[in-house]
Protein backbone atom coordinates (compact mmCIF):
# COMPACT_ATOMS: atom_id res chain seq x y z
CA UNK A 1 0.00 0.00 0.00
CA UNK A 2 1.55 3.14 -0.68
CA UNK A 3 2.35 5.71 2.39
CA UNK A 4 4.29 8.40 1.02
CA UNK A 5 3.63 12.10 2.01
CA UNK A 6 2.06 13.32 -1.06
CA UNK A 7 -0.26 9.68 -1.41
CA UNK A 8 -4.09 10.75 -0.77
CA UNK A 9 -6.43 7.83 0.27
CA UNK A 10 -9.32 7.76 -1.90
CA UNK A 11 -12.83 8.16 -0.18
CA UNK A 12 -14.14 4.30 1.07
CA UNK A 13 -17.25 3.96 -1.17
CA UNK A 14 -15.03 5.44 -4.28
CA UNK A 15 -12.83 2.68 -3.44
CA UNK A 16 -15.09 -0.37 -2.80
CA UNK A 17 -16.75 0.88 -6.40
CA UNK A 18 -19.86 1.65 -4.86
CA UNK A 19 -20.13 5.71 -5.52
CA UNK A 20 -19.33 8.23 -8.25
CA UNK A 21 -19.01 11.08 -6.45
CA UNK A 22 -18.84 13.02 -9.48
CA UNK A 23 -22.02 11.69 -11.31
CA UNK A 24 -23.54 12.35 -7.41
CA UNK A 25 -22.65 15.80 -7.33
CA UNK A 26 -24.42 16.28 -10.65
CA UNK A 27 -27.43 14.66 -9.26
CA UNK A 28 -27.43 16.96 -6.67
CA UNK A 29 -26.59 20.19 -7.78
CA UNK A 30 -29.74 19.48 -10.45
CA UNK A 31 -31.51 20.58 -6.83
CA UNK A 32 -34.66 17.93 -7.45
CA UNK A 33 -35.43 14.82 -5.33
CA UNK A 34 -33.69 11.37 -7.28
CA UNK A 35 -35.72 8.41 -8.00
CA UNK A 36 -32.81 5.53 -7.02
CA UNK A 37 -33.25 2.31 -9.16
CA UNK A 38 -31.65 -1.08 -7.63
CA UNK A 39 -31.96 -4.23 -8.88
CA UNK A 40 -30.75 -7.68 -7.77
CA UNK A 41 -31.42 -11.18 -9.39
CA UNK A 42 -34.69 -11.62 -7.95
CA UNK A 43 -36.11 -7.56 -7.42
CA UNK A 44 -36.30 -4.26 -8.26
CA UNK A 45 -36.42 -1.68 -5.47
CA UNK A 46 -36.79 2.20 -6.24
CA UNK A 47 -36.86 5.10 -3.97
CA UNK A 48 -37.51 9.00 -3.91
CA UNK A 49 -34.48 10.43 -2.15
CA UNK A 50 -33.82 13.86 -1.44
CA UNK A 51 -30.44 15.39 -0.44
CA UNK A 52 -29.72 17.21 3.03
CA UNK A 53 -27.65 18.27 5.06
CA UNK A 54 -27.42 15.61 7.22
CA UNK A 55 -27.62 12.82 5.13
CA UNK A 56 -30.07 11.72 2.44
CA UNK A 57 -33.69 11.47 3.51
CA UNK A 58 -36.00 8.42 1.70
CA UNK A 59 -39.20 9.98 1.05
CA UNK A 60 -40.96 7.45 -0.56
CA UNK A 61 -40.11 3.23 -1.47
CA UNK A 62 -41.45 0.48 -3.66
CA UNK A 63 -40.52 -2.64 -4.29
CA UNK A 64 -41.26 -6.02 -6.07
CA UNK A 65 -42.71 -7.25 -2.97
CA UNK A 66 -44.89 -4.70 -2.66
CA UNK A 67 -46.84 -6.66 -5.76
CA UNK A 68 -46.80 -10.30 -4.35
CA UNK A 69 -49.76 -8.69 -1.63
CA UNK A 70 -51.10 -7.10 -4.17
CA UNK A 71 -51.81 -10.47 -5.87
CA UNK A 72 -48.67 -10.57 -8.04
CA UNK A 73 -48.11 -14.72 -8.92
CA UNK A 74 -45.15 -14.51 -11.42
CA UNK A 75 -41.44 -13.48 -11.17
CA UNK A 76 -40.31 -10.04 -9.66
CA UNK A 77 -37.23 -10.57 -11.70
CA UNK A 78 -39.10 -9.27 -14.70
CA UNK A 79 -39.63 -6.36 -17.07
CA UNK A 80 -43.63 -6.45 -16.50
CA UNK A 81 -43.00 -6.61 -12.43
CA UNK A 82 -40.30 -3.82 -12.75
CA UNK A 83 -42.49 -1.41 -14.44
CA UNK A 84 -45.18 -2.09 -11.95
CA UNK A 85 -43.15 -1.42 -9.26
CA UNK A 86 -42.11 1.81 -11.46
CA UNK A 87 -45.68 2.74 -10.95
CA UNK A 88 -46.53 2.19 -7.80
CA UNK A 89 -43.73 4.45 -6.77
CA UNK A 90 -44.45 7.11 -9.11
CA UNK A 91 -48.50 6.71 -8.07
CA UNK A 92 -46.33 7.07 -4.01
CA UNK A 93 -44.50 10.16 -4.97
CA UNK A 94 -48.03 12.05 -6.47
CA UNK A 95 -49.58 11.56 -3.15
CA UNK A 96 -46.08 13.48 -1.55
CA UNK A 97 -46.69 15.90 -4.05
CA UNK A 98 -43.38 15.19 -6.02
CA UNK A 99 -43.71 16.05 -9.62
CA UNK A 100 -40.22 15.98 -10.96
CA UNK A 101 -37.24 13.63 -10.05
CA UNK A 102 -34.09 12.92 -11.94
CA UNK A 103 -32.81 9.25 -12.27
CA UNK A 104 -29.81 8.03 -10.01
CA UNK A 105 -28.60 3.96 -11.50
CA UNK A 106 -26.13 4.59 -9.23
CA UNK A 107 -22.91 2.22 -10.11
CA UNK A 108 -25.45 -0.85 -11.83
CA UNK A 109 -24.76 -1.72 -16.17
CA UNK A 110 -27.22 0.89 -18.02
CA UNK A 111 -29.04 -1.23 -21.22
CA UNK A 112 -31.64 0.06 -23.20
CA UNK A 113 -34.80 -1.42 -22.70
CA UNK A 114 -33.50 -3.43 -19.23
CA UNK A 115 -35.40 -3.57 -15.78
CA UNK A 116 -34.18 -0.39 -15.25
CA UNK A 117 -35.65 1.71 -17.95
CA UNK A 118 -38.98 -0.02 -17.56
CA UNK A 119 -39.25 1.44 -14.02
CA UNK A 120 -38.60 4.61 -15.37
CA UNK A 121 -41.70 4.24 -18.20
CA UNK A 122 -43.51 3.23 -15.10
CA UNK A 123 -42.71 6.10 -12.88
CA UNK A 124 -43.89 8.14 -16.01
CA UNK A 125 -46.60 6.77 -16.55
CA UNK A 126 -48.18 7.15 -13.59
CA UNK A 127 -47.22 11.24 -13.58
CA UNK A 128 -43.82 11.53 -12.03
CA UNK A 129 -41.92 14.38 -15.10
CA UNK A 130 -38.69 12.32 -15.94
CA UNK A 131 -36.57 13.22 -18.63
CA UNK A 132 -35.56 10.36 -20.98
CA UNK A 133 -35.22 9.19 -24.35
CA UNK A 134 -37.83 7.22 -25.88
CA UNK A 135 -35.30 4.82 -27.51
CA UNK A 136 -33.80 3.49 -24.68
CA UNK A 137 -37.26 2.27 -23.19
CA UNK A 138 -38.58 -1.04 -23.35
CA UNK A 139 -41.13 -1.59 -26.17
CA UNK A 140 -45.24 -2.51 -25.35
CA UNK A 141 -44.87 -5.99 -25.54
CA UNK A 142 -41.97 -6.82 -23.45
CA UNK A 143 -43.56 -4.08 -20.83
CA UNK A 144 -46.93 -6.50 -20.69
CA UNK A 145 -44.89 -9.39 -20.82
CA UNK A 146 -45.86 -10.88 -24.59
CA UNK A 147 -41.93 -11.71 -24.76
CA UNK A 148 -42.05 -14.35 -21.48
CA UNK A 149 -45.60 -16.50 -22.78
CA UNK A 150 -43.81 -16.35 -26.59
CA UNK A 151 -40.81 -18.11 -24.70
CA UNK A 152 -42.81 -20.28 -22.59
CA UNK A 153 -44.46 -22.09 -25.39
CA UNK A 154 -41.53 -22.27 -27.52
CA UNK A 155 -40.16 -26.14 -28.39
CA UNK A 156 -36.79 -25.57 -26.55
CA UNK A 157 -38.11 -24.69 -23.21
CA UNK A 158 -36.83 -26.99 -20.46
CA UNK A 159 -39.35 -28.47 -18.46
CA UNK A 160 -38.31 -26.85 -15.05
CA UNK A 161 -37.84 -23.61 -16.22
CA UNK A 162 -41.54 -22.18 -15.08
CA UNK A 163 -41.93 -24.77 -12.32
CA UNK A 164 -43.78 -22.39 -10.03
CA UNK A 165 -46.01 -20.25 -12.47
CA UNK A 166 -47.03 -20.82 -15.74
CA UNK A 167 -46.66 -17.53 -18.10
CA UNK A 168 -49.92 -18.23 -20.11
CA UNK A 169 -52.06 -15.72 -17.85
CA UNK A 170 -48.93 -13.10 -17.41
CA UNK A 171 -50.30 -10.59 -19.39
CA UNK A 172 -53.84 -10.55 -17.68
CA UNK A 173 -52.17 -10.15 -14.52
CA UNK A 174 -50.10 -7.78 -15.80
CA UNK A 175 -53.41 -5.60 -16.68
CA UNK A 176 -55.02 -6.29 -13.44
CA UNK A 177 -52.49 -5.09 -11.16
CA UNK A 178 -51.95 -1.68 -13.18
CA UNK A 179 -55.58 -0.87 -13.41
CA UNK A 180 -55.74 -1.98 -9.16
CA UNK A 181 -52.35 0.48 -8.86
CA UNK A 182 -53.61 3.15 -10.99
CA UNK A 183 -56.99 3.43 -9.12
CA UNK A 184 -55.43 3.76 -5.54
Amino acid sequence: MKMGPRYKMPFKRRFEGKTDYKKRLGLLLSGKPRLVIRTSLKHTQAQVVKYETEGDKTLISADTQELKKMGWKHSTSNIPAAYLTGLLIGKKAKKKKVKEVVVDFGPQRVVKGSRLFATVKGAMEAGLNISCPEEVIPKEERLKGGHIVKYSEGKDVPKNQFSKVKPKNLEKDFEKIKNKIMKD
